[in-house]
């Protein structure tokens, strides 16, 4: 058989195939050495460098400008103590990070410490698919930030004989820590080469300790205690060799730990990959390579001035792995020739040359390799690609410093929004960034060029010529330094172009940093047409050019000026793709219809241009409407160039049409299963997108929807040996592992409980008797007192009936006793002293159906002589009883929370949770959502998002999310609704206040903002005019109320408190209820009586509370699960986890109907010009901040 005929049979392992299950070696450290650019700590036992940081470190919830680096294995987010402190002494006292803390030393010039910060993309990257495989479940880490730190060859301080013969003299240990973060978040990756670990403990018996440890925080703002702490190895050297044997990654040797976000945070959380994947030893390829594999020098004999792993000469390709294996390979039978390798075939599936092509891309073969490459109709660099002809949306933030003038305060950029659209089938890019102030929004507009580059990234392409997208796709760097004239300022625009999110839009993220020259107030300003010479070269392209503007003033004069630009771009490119080297190395982006302004109003710059890529030399002018731009064709659809200067247009892939007016094509509704199974279509303009349905997940291919496989948690499945759940609870800590605790009046050690009898110490009113009941007991008050109890007096509480007939009654003034005033209409009371359901007005002849509440019920009034047919109440039992009687939840009525981007809600049945029926309401992916309130009026939910920051509604019976407020935030927190008055307040635990607006985000005004640390929950009170809120100060928490005005502000509790996070009050009993974090419990008060009762502790880590009158309920980031509690039994009655186990946040109770009562804002505003705010004597008019010329007057009381 010749050679052109022969089939070789290879056996694919899928997943895992490149990686060695022998540990990682010391060549694949991260880059480290002097030629990375380390530095190197002193030699010498207990050296000490301190590092300010580029980025901040996020360590537990909060974020460091500065880290330590020490000899003895460590760093620190704080000055560390002497190592006497803390040698075999772990936790530590301060904030330790401990890659393998011990008694270390470099005095003797072999061993070195090397340190750098560094952000280079290659590294970045390294970074992230180490995060990433170990946290496989987990949106997609993308570091923007990483400092290396390496252990090199350290020896034990002193090496005195142990006693057991095990010496380690001579020996070396080799070991690194790399902190990568993004802005509000910071992971540690370890890493411990098998063959460079040789000893586990240091002089004097210390065995070396690895893992994390908060120190010790302030306890009663007087005393410290130990913080919390994570250890990865115990007391045991065994635990120290396992760090090279094991894995939490997938990779052995490898550990990643997620170990801050700002600004909550619980416990560290380790990589959840301890699996390994199959040997690749066992496969071996059966044909010599024609390429030669890099050999890499020990680095046991290189001078340690160089890098042991040059990025020039990478290692070979290693190919990401996940978290199983298949129980059986694929045969993949292989057609042989002379140009096809073998080796081709260890990519994993869907990977192109390391990459993964676009879903609109291929991966095609060259001569030297592999490429990803975009389908017809699509263009860019196989790894993004996008349709031809269609408009493209770009989203970002800018950051950054800037000083305008001669003035020496600077403006600061914090998350400010950028957005673009470009209409590619011309070359036009608009860009607009909100929030910038006055001072120093007219001085920017002459910096079209931060514009420039996604005109230049999408500008109508000439032939022969190619824009940037469609060489270098939508991950770059991009530097622009501007140098202004005449007076030399000078100004670095830093760009980072993050490719394309799951919306199709791309992301950027823009820094200012410098000096810029003023440009006076209400100056426009004028650029004229101007052209751009860009130089390509491998991974790098550069331009440079002056650009000149003019000013013009408002007395109508001008001034000329210029700037001298340059601009620098990185990307990583296929060195294969032949495609790219034919693109001219030097290119003309020629730019017209230049237009800038600055919206002194709205606060908004905007720029647009209009961008064409061609020939350096101007060549041959093209008359093609396609190549000129003015076609006429729909911004959907591409213009294809004919003969001369005929053109046709032809609607984009994904629409539909003439060319001249495109439409979307709905493919979920034209093709319903083009999803498969377990999957939701999503039509988008000019595409779809597949999602998975809850309890499922996409499998390795990106496209199959798999069923998620949770650990089997021993609670659920009551296959734990705790005691039963009337007396103990089973809480499931992950993996196999629970934890059994007795209930709130029992005792022991969970798996035997015993009942405590609380009647020993009687907590009842002396006029009352103690009954012990199991886990609990009551009070009964003495014949001849009336009460709950807990308060006993010999005048019978009176009902809600009895007090409204009473007030009719005694408004008349009568000698023979209490009169109603004539036509005046009193209520009728049943033997138990509730409404009866048919009330009637004699005066005026006509009867009605009242609820519970005495309200009458719509509809069902009739005229004289007849009567209507009502349904009667449920009359509670014999009153007083121990625990007051709880109206049942109307249907309809939900408990809604929120779970990182998205909210769920679960269904009410009476006080019951349908569990089986939760499902999410509402996503909101790339959110991360902490607050929520609910408005009972138009059944609208509210909630806040520290990620944007934001705070937005939707109507929960369908519609798209409404933006209230975007500007002026830092981190929204909480968020309360008043239904009577249409307002929401929120607090802002970045910006320590508290503040009020209408339900639309107008009139916006600063409540509160003195004396404010953390203030996260808050609530109102519409009907008695009071807001409520917690501060979790962890210094000095407290929990406030004022007015809603603001006004009369005091302190309700302040004394044993920790974390108070969650709060929430319940009106019909006028009691305040909070969950503490920190005391681990549940406690009430009356805030107008001021008297605390402990409801509940053993809780765990809460974050959010509501109730629904009877019941409590609360999030618990611990437990991952929404928690209820009985407020009468004092017991957890019934708990719910979501599907998927992330942190729970804000809670709230959404009511089917609005509970009754009103204020003085309820009707036509409370008579105010703007904000109505509710007090317990009438209510207050207050202006918004922003009131200058809106006619607005403030007054007080009820007229």
């Amino acid at each position: 058989m010749g050679r052109q005929g022969q089939r070789w049979s290879v056996w694919i392992l899928l997943f895992g195939l490149s990686v060695s299950v022998s540990g990682i070696t010391r060549q694949e450290l991260f880059p480290f050495g002097r030629n990375a650019g380390d530095q190197s700590l002193n030699e010498g036992n207990d050296e000490t460098h301190e590092i300010t940081l580029e980025k901040p470190v996020t360590f537990y919830e909060a974020q460091f400008n500065k880290i330590y680096i020490n000899t003895n294995g460590f760093v620190a987010l704080e000055k560390p103590t002497g190592e006497s402190a803390y040698l075999g002494n772990m936790p530590a006292s301060f904030k330790m990070i401990a890659a393998l803390q011990g008694d270390l030393d470099t005095s003797d010039g072999v061993g070195k410490v090397f340190f750098r910060q560094d952000s280079n993309p290659a590294l970045l990257q390294q970074a992230a698919d180490q995060i990433n495989r170990a946290f496989p479940e987990d949106d997609t880490v993308n570091p923007i930030h990483a400092l290396v730190v390496t252990w090199v060859d350290v020896a034990s301080h002193r090496a005195e004989s142990r006693g057991d013969g095990l010496e380690h003299t001579g020996r070396r240990n080799t070991f690194q820590l790399v902190i990568a973060s993004v802005e509000t978040m910071s992971y540690a990756i370890l890493l411990y080469p098998r063959e460079a670990m040789q000893f586990q403990s240091t002089g004097s018996g210390y065995t070396m300790h690895a893992g994390f440890s908060k120190g010790l925080e302030t306890f009663l703002l007087i005393t410290k205690k130990q913080g919390p702490y994570y250890r990865i190895t115990d007391d045991t050297e065994a635990s120290v060799k396992n760090l090279a044997e094991k894995t939490n990654s997938g990779r052995r040797g490898v550990w990643v730990y997620e170990i801050g976000t700002f600004p909550h945070f619980t416990n560290v959380a380790p990589g959840e990959v301890p699996d390994l994947p199959l040997d690749s030893h066992t496969f071996k390829s059966t044909r010599t390579h024609n390429h030669q594999h890099q050999v890499y020098p020990d680095p046991r004999h290189e001078n340690l001035d160089g890098v042991y792993h040059r990025p020039e000469h990478p290692p070979p390709l290693q190919v990401q792995t996940v978290q199983f294996t298949p129980q059986d390979p694929e045969v993949v039978e292989i057609e042989n020739d002379d140009n096809i390798e073998v080796d081709v075939f260890t990519y994993n599936p869907g990977e192109c040359g390391g990459n993964r092509c676009s879903k609109f891309g291929e991966c095609r073969n060259y001569p030297s390799g592999r490429c990803c490459k975009c389908r017809p109709g699509y263009y860019g660099n196989g790894i993004q690609c996008v349709s031809d002809g269609v408009p493209q949306r770009m989203n970002g933030k800018v950051s950054g410093r800037v000083y305008v003038g001669n003035s020496p305060v600077p403006v600061d950029f914090a998350s400010n929004d950028l957005h673009s659209y470009v209409v590619a089938n011309d070359g036009r890019a608009y860009v607009a960034i909100s929030a910038i102030p006055p001072i120093v929004g007219f001085s920017l507009q002459p910096l079209s060029s931060v514009a420039g580059v996604i005109g230049w990234a999408f500008a109508l392409q000439q032939p022969g010529f190619k824009n940037g997208f469609s060489i270098i796709g939508g991950e770059f760097r991009r530097r622009a330094d501007v140098t202004f004239q005449p007076g030399g300022e000078r100004l670095t625009i830093s760009q980072e172009f993050k490719g394309i999110d799951e919306h199709d839009h791309l992301m950027v993220d823009t820094r200012f940093e410098g000096k810029i020259p003023e440009v006076p107030q209400r100056a426009t300003v004028q650029i004229d047409p101007y052209t751009e010479i860009y130089q390509y070269s491998s991974n790098l392209i550069t331009s440079s050019s002056t650009r000149e503007y003019v000013i013009n003033l408002q007395d109508g004069s001008t001034q000329s000026r210029s700037y001298n630009f340059r601009e620098t771009i990185t990307f990583q490119g296929c060195q294969h793709d032949e495609a790219a080297r034919a693109v001219p190395s030097t290119q003309m982006l020629s730019v017209d219809q230049v237009f800038v302004m600055y919206d002194v109003d709205a606060e908004l710059l905007r720029y647009a241009m209009t961008n064409k890529i061609g020939d350096v030399n101007g060549g041959q002018t093209e008359e093609n409407a396609c190549f000129t731009g003015r076609h006429g064709c729909d911004t959907n659809a591409v213009c294809r160039p004919g003969q001369g200067n005929q053109f046709t247009c032809e609607c984009a892939s994904g629409f539909t049409g003439d060319g001249r007016a495109c439409y979307d094509i709905d493919e979920c509704r034209e093709t319903p299963q083009i999803c498969g199974p377990n999957a939701v279509c999503n039509n988008q303009p000019g595409t779809f997108r597949c999602e998975c349905q809850d309890g499922f997940q996409f499998a390795s291919d990106g496209q199959t929807c798999v069923e998620v496989h949770r650990p089997v948690d021993p609670c659920r499945t009551d296959t734990h040996d705790c005691d039963v759940p009337e007396r103990a609870r089973c809480s499931y800590t992950g993996g196999s592992s629970y934890i059994c605790s007795c209930l709130p009046g029992f005792m022991g050690d969970g798996r035997r409980c015993q009942d405590i009898d609380e009647c020993q110490v009687s907590q009842c009113h002396e006029n009352a008797v103690c009954f012990n009941t199991p886990g609990s007991f009551t009070c009964q008050c003495n014949p001849g007192f009336y009460g709950d109890g807990f308060r006993c007096s010999t005048e019978q509480e009176k009902t809600r009936c009895e007090l409204h007939r009473e007030s009719v009654l005694g408004s008349g003034s009568e000698p023979r006793g209490p009169r109603p005033v004539p036509g005046q209409y009193v209520p009728t009371c049943d033997d138990n002293g509730e409404y009866e359901p048919m009330q009637c007005h004699a005066s005026i002849r006509q009867c009605w159906c009242v609820d519970r509440n005495g309200l009458e019920i719509s509809g069902t009034r009739l005229g004289p002589g007849r009567f209507p047919d009502c349904p009667g109440h449920e009359v509670p039992g014999p009153r007083p009883t121990p625990n007051p009687n709880i109206n049942p939840l109307p249907p309809g009525s939900h408990v809604l929370f929120t779970q990182s981007g998205k909210i769920e809600y679960i269904p009410l049945e009476g006080h019951d949770l349908k569990k089986n029926e939760a499902k999410t309401a509402l996503h909101l992916p790339e959110k991360l959502v902490i607050g929520i309130a609910y408005d009972c009026t138009e059944k609208m939910v509210y909630w806040t998002d520290i990620s944007t920051p934001a705070i937005s509604k939707a109507n929960l019976q369908g519609g798209e999310p409404i933006h209230l407020i975007k500007s002026d935030l830092g981190s929204p927190e909480g968020i309360a609704i008043d239904h009577l008055g249409r307002n929401m307040f929120w607090t802002d635990s970045m910006k320590d206040r508290i503040e009020v607006s209408s339900l639309d985000g107008s009139q916006r005004r600063v409540l509160v903002n003195t004396d404010l640390v953390n203030p996260r929950a808050i609530l109102t009170d519409p009907t008695n005019g009071y807001i409520y809120w917690a501060d979790w100060n962890r210094d000095s928490p407290k929990i406030e109320m004022a007015y809603m005005d603001g006004t009369n502000r005091r302190v309700l509790a302040k004394d044993d408190l920790s974390l108070p996070n969650g709060l929430t009050y319940d009106p019909r009993t006028s009691l305040l209820c909070w969950a503490d974090a920190g005391t681990h419990k549940v406690e009430c008060m009356n805030p107008q009586q001021g008297s605390r009762t402990q409801l509940m502790e053993g809780i765990q880590y809460p974050f959010g509370m509501t109730t629904d009158g009877k019941n409590l309920y609360y999030t618990d980031w611990t437990r991952g699960a929404v928690v209820v509690v009985d407020r009468y039994s004092r017991r957890e009655v019934d708990e719910f986890q979501p599907q998927k186990r992330t942190r729970l946040y804000g809670i709230t109770t959404a009511h089917a109907h609005c509970p009754s009562g009103q204020n003085y804002c309820s009707t036509n505003n409370g008579g105010c010009t703007h904000l109505c705010l509710a007090t317990p004597a009438g209510r207050s008019c207050r202006c918004p901040d922003n009131a200058v010329g809106l006619g607005c007057v403030e007054r007080e009381g009820r007229n």
